[in-house]
């Protein structure tokens, strides 16, 4: 698992032309789940 932390003066997630999600000023997480990973490596 990998994650990068972005800080943003604003996001906005968007899935076939519709928002979804939006945030103002806050922090922004990538997260990347591989095959590997398992429940006990996450927690």
């Amino acid at each position: 698992m990998k994650v990068l932390v972005q800080r943003v003066l604003s996001a906005s997630v968007t899935v076939n032309e519709e928002v979804i999600g939006s945030i103002e000023h806050g922090y922004l997480l990538y997260v990347c789940f591989e095959n590997q990973d398992i429940v006990n490596s996450i927690e």
